[in-house]
């Protein structure tokens, strides 16, 4: 019996290809053309990045700022400048969008429970207009989420599919005509592709590469999407990028990558700091050799070059570990959203300053952002879904008997009878059983959590006719747990009765 379809989604992906051609006269006019479109884009940001403008619809956006001001006083085709406007209008709504969905998170936090519902649906219903501005507490949650955008950029212009055409000229080089800021003038420039360019296209002027790049959107086709996907967890972590309940690795040269590329910046720094030092000292006793020093020691061409390419191999392998994961296969994941290294070298006691230093280091190279935004790219390309649960405790939890009793060191965890289970498989199992956990939502606070499983723990250790204070006294349960509420877990006691501060 084939599985039930629920929908269908599309399988998109951004696709950055080079400039390779172009004249010297048509390089100067791109250039001056993004510089004009650039006091366009900052304007408009600055006339509808207000909360004045909640929900305007970017269609209307271009009167708003043809109110102030017109293609010609910027000498611009009239059809470039509202394709920029209109760019930076969907920018700003998607910015709302989310604040919007940010809002809404902490209403549902604040007024929880089937007794709230009608208040959660009047709050959130006011938040699609400008009613809210009335209600104080919705004003204050918006203006505290919301940042006004403000835009710098001036090193692109946005063409929709009739501003150019894409003729091809070889299998993987295209000549595309654009339009320029002459009526029936077009910009001949010739990218290496491997595919036709079609669509709304953003030419963009890569400082750090010094190049031009056309960026487009590539559609792969479409995923059906099951009614029934399985079921896991993951635990992301530092070691390798992804741990899963069914007990995979994936990316395993994480670690060692990003420690390594911590490593060289750090010591590269540290005899950069040096020649600091050096240059401003013989700034004032020789001036020449200060001078050279500055010139072709402490320059940041090559580091930077360096750099991305650091980061690109880090990305790489999150990409990989990600597309491993879900195998093209529809799951339903189970995730935290905030993780912590499980590296064995950083889950030791802090000593001293210079090895919390090093851990501050090693975890700002941990590229946390780019595992969520991957694991949703893959989740969208295979009609899955990532579902985001209450972190806490996850990693000290027995996954055998979701009590508090063991204890983690490094990659191992030590359950209370001795037997030791892989540190990262055990919390990706505590996620997925979190997943669906009815006593625990997503948005209880650490301390809730806590009295939680205390309660499981002593009602554990009652069958076996002990106390949480007797599990403290065995070593199986952490001392650091008599400091909540829920630690009355007695044999005499019924512990569900316990009271949450």
């Amino acid at each position: 019996m084939m599985p039930k379809k629920v929908g269908v989604t599309k399988k998109i992906s951004t696709q950055i290809v080079p400039v390779v051609g172009m004249t010297r006269s048509v390089e100067l006019e791109l250039l001056s053309t993004m510089k004009k479109l650039g006091i366009v884009r900052s304007e408009s940001y600055n006339k509808l990045g207000s909360i004045n403008h909640w929900g305007l619809d970017w269609k209307k956006a271009i009167p708003e700022v043809k109110s102030f001001r017109t293609p010609d006083s910027l000498g611009l085709p009239a059809k470039i400048m509202d394709w920029t406007v209109n760019d930076v209008a969907k920018a700003i709504t998607a910015q709302q969008a989310a604040c919007t969905d940010a809002v809404i998170k902490k209403i549902y936090r604040r007024f929880s429970g089937k007794d709230n519902q009608n208040t959660r649906k009047e709050l959130c219903k006011q938040l699609k207009t400008l009613a809210f501005l009335d209600k104080p507490l919705l004003h204050r949650l918006v203006r505290k989420e919301f940042q006004r955008g403000h835009s710098w950029v001036k090193n692109q212009i946005v063409y929709q599919q009739v501003g150019y055409k894409c003729k091809r000229l070889s299998r993987n080089y295209y000549q595309l005509e654009l339009a320029g800021l002459k009526r029936g003038k077009r910009n001949k420039i010739i990218v290496r592709s491997n595919q036709k360019i079609k669509g709304q296209i953003r030419l963009i002027y890569n400082q750090n590469l010094e190049r031009f790049e056309v960026h487009f959107l590539v559609d792969h086709g479409t995923v059906d999407i099951p009614g029934n996907r399985r079921a896991i967890g993951i635990d992301k972590g530092y070691t390798e990028a992804f741990y899963d309940s069914d007990g995979q690795a994936h990316g395993k040269d994480l670690g060692k990558v990003a420690t390594k590329k911590s490593d060289r910046i750090c010591t590269k720094n540290r005899n950069r700091g040096k020649l600091w030092a050096l240059h401003r000292k013989l700034e004032k006793i020789d001036p020449a050799k200060s001078a050279q020093i500055l010139k072709n020691n402490l320059s940041r061409k090559t580091e930077n070059r360096r750099y991305r390419k650091n980061q690109s191999e880090i990305r790489g392998i999150i990409g990989a570990a990600s597309k491993s994961l879900f195998h093209v296969e529809s799951l339903k994941v189970f995730a935290v959203r905030v993780a912590w290294p499980t590296a064995s070298d950083l889950t030791q006691p802090i000593r001293n300053k210079r090895q919390s230093k090093a851990m501050s280091r090693k975890l700002n190279s941990w590229m946390k952002g780019e595992m969520r935004d991957s694991l949703r790219k893959w989740a969208n390309w295979t009609g899955s879904v990532v579902i985001e649960v209450q972190p806490s405790y996850t990693s000290q939890v027995d996954s055998v008997t979701g009590t508090l009793l063991g204890k983690r060191s490094g990659d191992s965890f030590t359950r209370f009878d001795g037997v030791v289970l892989q540190a990262d498989h055990n919390a990706a199992k505590n996620i997925l059983t979190r997943g669906t956990d009815k006593e625990i939502s997503r948005y209880m606070n650490k301390t809730e959590v806590q009295a939680v499983l205390l309660r499981r723990t002593a009602r554990f250790l009652k069958g076996m006719g002990l106390s949480l204070a007797d599990a403290v006294e065995l070593g199986w349960l952490d001392s650091k747990h008599e400091q909540n509420s829920g630690f009355q877990g007695t044999p005499g006691r019924d512990t569900r009765k316990v009271q949450i501060d």
